[in-house]
């Protein structure tokens, strides 16, 4: 299956990292926050990679090329100005193709199994779903949450308690299928219309996950993976 790597965010809350640097590129224990995902992604077998770039996202083709050197194959999807999420995925979906594709933000760091994204894209194929969402605990900087999750079913607001999308999910193209290519749209609307109809499947995951939106966030997922015990190396 394919994997879009959704690159094009500006990282305010990065700056002035992100003044000369796109946020993917950050390095974080030796390697840039995109490469910890690309080789994540190969291990998992998951090879066939599309990603979004927007501000500086020369900078991204130049560090990554066709992927070749960590095993994958990149194809990129440009934007001019930055569409948002749904936005985004909808312009790149010539790339992704008819089948159901897994989309996980570069700005995250998560240990989820990658190799289970597959086997959720199977479910969305045998069922009537639009899509499947790894949702995880509400960090300290997002108290409320996005969803909430039955079982495995992400249901509306307030039948049981929120949880945070991890930035990690599976979808049908047909989710898309509306938006204009070229147009911005957000994603969190699209998926609540879904979820109101039944449609969204989803799991809770307790593992290692940081959204690194700020500097301090960066320099403490650092750490974290610097650590003598830490096994999150792939």
């Amino acid at each position: 299956m394919k994997v879009m790597l959704l690159a094009a965010g500006r990282g305010e809350r990065m700056r002035p990292l992100t003044d000369h640097t796109p946020k993917p590129l950050l390095v974080v224990a030796g390697k840039p926050l995109i490469v910890w995902h690309i080789e994540r992604l190969a291990h998992a077998g998951l090879r066939e990679l599309v990603i979004n770039h927007a501000h500086l996202g020369q900078q991204i083709e130049a560090a990554l090329g066709n992927g070749s050197q960590l095993g994958v194959h990149i194809r990129y999807s440009p934007e001019n100005p930055a569409l948002e999420t749904a936005g985004g995925i909808a312009n790149a979906l010539p790339l992704l193709g008819d089948a159901p594709f897994a989309v996980i933000n570069a700005d995250i760091y998560c240990d989820y199994d990658l190799a289970q994204l597959p086997q959720h894209a199977a479910a969305l194929v045998a069922s009537n779903d639009s899509a499947h969402l790894v949702l995880v605990d509400n960090p300290p900087q997002h108290p409320n949450g996005d969803f909430c999750l039955d079982g495995n079913r992400i249901v509306p607001s307030p039948q049981s308690p929120q949880l945070t999308f991890s930035g990690i999910g599976v979808y049908r193209p047909a989710l898309f299928q509306f938006i204009q290519r070229g147009s911005a749209a957000p994603l969190a609307p699209l998926l609540r219309t879904h979820i109101a109809q039944g449609r969204v499947s989803g799991e809770h995951f307790c593992g290692n996950w940081v959204d690194v939106g700020t500097p301090q966030r960066l320099q403490e997922l650092d750490i974290l993976l610097r650590a003598p015990h830490n096994t999150a190396h792939v």
